[in-house]
C-alpha cells in the first residue's frame, strides 16, 4: 500500500530561485543556511527538505545566465495538470511555457492578469 502524496492540489508547493551562477549560489546557500542539494545536470539543483531524505524537495536553483537579478518562481502542485492548464486559460491567464516533461513529472508556467509568472507541476 502506497503512502499518500505530501503534495496538495493547487497549493503552493515549491519555490524556484533563478541564479546566474549555479555553483556560487549553491556555495552561498550551503554556507549561509546549511542547505543541501540534489543536482540534475549543469543547469538545475533541487533544494533538499530540511526534514530528511524521505521528505520532498522544497525548491530549486535554476541557472539562467541572462538574469540580471534573481527572483522566485512559485510552483503549485496539480493532481491533474491538463485540467489545471485549462483552468488557467479559462480564468484569463496565459500559458507562457509548456506543459513539458522534467525529471520527476510535468509542468507549465503561466502569467496571471497582473503579469505575475507562476508554475504548476504534477508527478508522472
Amino acid at each position: 500500500m502506497s503512502e499518500p502524496s505530501p503534495h496538495r492540489h493547487h497549493a503552493i508547493d515549491y519555490v524556484e530561485l533563478t541564479v546566474n551562477d549555479l555553483v556560487e549560489a549553491k556555495r552561498f546557500y550551503a554556507d549561509a543556511f546549511g542547505w543541501q542539494f540534489n543536482d540534475y545536470g549543469p543547469g538545475y539543483s533541487g533544494i533538499r527538505s530540511p526534514h530528511g531524505d524521505a521528505a520532498p524537495e522544497v525548491g530549486g536553483l535554476r541557472l539562467d545566465q541572462d538574469v540580471r537579478s534573481g527572483g522566485p518562481l512559485i510552483l503549485l502542485y496539480s493532481s491533474d495538470l491538463d485540467r489545471s492548464v485549462q483552468a488557467v486559460k479559462d480564468a484569463g491567464g496565459q500559458v507562457v511555457n509548456g506543459p513539458y516533461d522534467f525529471p520527476g513529472g510535468r509542468r507549465f508556467q503561466f502569467t496571471d492578469p497582473s503579469g505575475n509568472e507562476l508554475g504548476v507541476w504534477a508527478e508522472q
